[in-house]
């Protein structure tokens, strides 16, 4: 087996291999030190450069303005969850949820488990999650506290191509999780961003916090110290123990991305890779897709064979080629290719090679089944 394969896996995802060389020699050895990355103080003059840069780069790459915080936190999108109602829902209010999948599913269930007031504005659930609300199918309550969405469903393929229209002074709530830096992002259009880093911005074990100055004051202070986003904000994420070896990734992918011509050329990047296998499909009558073609991600191509049987023998014969986590998720089924920033364009056109000649070698199976 080669040393390295192509890795398809929805999350912990691929990353950029530059970074990962720079991360091995920094669990060493980081930046001459003596001590490796891991091992080093979150109050010395080294991590605390570290950390300067990492914010800096987050905000050069995405022109986040002065107003905004950036924070880099722990327990992942689930625990923002619970902490943007915690923190931006009074009692008396509500909140608005559009729900395009399992994990906009969950942040409402967090929210409800709060005790909090939830109005579902629009839902894909009917349609099996097969596409993003249109306009029109979207019903705010009358003056909503915030407003949530997940702009990239990892588990459906779906994606939001803009930000829907939002009620007027109704902060825009997003979990950017799986499409965060994969295209230009106007902040300004957000009161919160958020987004696991184990997709498209480094390792599992950091969630990055991008909030607006008057959002931040927003929640009560009777909520446990590190529960309210003041806390962090004041002490520039360093309140408690931060992960530091993810913030050391995450600041190396910052600086990558940066080397590949930022975020537009991410996004012509993704772009491409994505149209190489959404094309095949489109011309394939034997493998499908599973997304309409006007919510399609560039992240996440879902698609199927003709049977569950064929799907099952597609993913086995691909990860023996070198092809690994292209099986879909359990609650969707069928096959997924996870194509983020790092996966390079070499493993699609390898993925796609294999679905042409997967096709041809099954396609009288599939017309006796």
């Amino acid at each position: 087996m080669p040393d390295r394969i192509f890795n398809f896996s929805a999350g912990p995802a691929v990353l950029p291999e530059p970074v990962l060389e720079k991360a091995r020699e920094a669990i060493w050895n980081v930046a001459g030190s003596g001590i490796g990355i891991m091992e080093h103080s979150h109050r010395g003059k080294i991590f605390d450069r570290i950390i300067g840069e990492a914010e800096q780069d987050c905000r050069d790459l995405a022109g986040i303005p002065d107003n905004y915080h950036v924070l880099f936190l722990q327990g992942g999108a689930s625990l923002q969850f619970s902490m943007v109602p915690m923190n931006l829902l009074p009692a008396e209010r509500t909140a608005d949820y559009l729900v395009t999948g399992v994990w906009s599913q969950k942040a409402v269930k967090e929210a409800k488990i709060l005790g909090a007031k939830v109005h579902i504005a629009a839902t894909g659930e009917a349609g099996h999650f097969s596409r993003i609300p249109r306009p029109g199918e979207i019903h705010y309550s009358a003056d909503p506290a915030f407003v949530h969405l997940t702009t990239n469903n990892t588990i459906y393929g779906t994606q939001w191509r803009a930000e829907p229209a939002v009620p007027a002074g109704a902060p825009l709530v997003a979990d950017t999780s799986s499409d965060m830096y994969s295209r230009p992002i106007d902040v300004s259009k957000y009161g919160i961003i958020y987004a696991g880093a184990q997709k498209n911005l480094g390792p599992s074990g950091v969630v990055l916090v991008i909030i607006r100055d008057d959002l931040v004051e927003a929640g009560p202070k009777t909520l446990p110290t590190m529960l309210q986003y003041r806390t962090h904000t004041g002490e520039k994420s360093l309140y408690n123990t931060p992960p530091t070896f993810g913030i050391y990734v995450m600041g190396e992918v910052f600086k990558w991305i940066r080397a590949q011509g930022g975020l537009a050329a991410m996004a012509e990047h993704n772009e491409s890779k994505a149209a190489l296998i959404y094309d095949y499909l489109d011309q394939s009558d034997f493998f499908r897709g599973t997304v309409q073609p006007d919510s399609r991600s560039q992240m996440n191509v879902c698609f199927r064979a003709p049977t569950e049987e064929l799907d099952t023998k597609f993913i086995a014969e691909a990860t023996r080629r070198g092809l690994d986590g292209l099986k879909g998720h359990r609650s969707a089924g069928g096959m997924r290719a996870s194509i983020y920033n790092a996966c390079p364009r070499e493993a699609v056109e390898s993925l796609v090679s294999f679905l042409e000649e997967f096709e041809g070698a099954n396609r009288a199976a599939a017309a006796r089944a």
